[in-house]
């Protein structure tokens, strides 16, 4: 079973489908018995959820997205 550090430290990957299954077990096995993670996971949760309808709701700001991938070095090319 994953400890509150683990489960904290995971959980953007958890959130994201991105841990084998083993860890997704682990997490939730967690979870399930943790009110402090669970309290945290509800929250990162619905603060991704309220930032995603935000993003579809309204256009991204001219010249943004190139500030963002010339942060990260990224070219714009696919």
């Amino acid at each position: 079973m994953a400890d509150c550090e683990e489960t904290l430290r995971e959980l953007y990957s958890y959130l994201d489908h991105e841990l084998q299954p083993n860890g997704r077990q682990a997490i939730e096995a967690h979870l399930s018995g943790c009110m402090d993670c669970l309290q945290a996971f509800d929250f990162q949760a619905e603060l991704r959820t309220v930032i995603a309808k935000k993003c579809r709701e309204h256009d991204v700001p001219p010249g943004l997205l190139e500030k963002v991938r010339n942060c990260f070095g990224i070219d714009g090319t696919v």
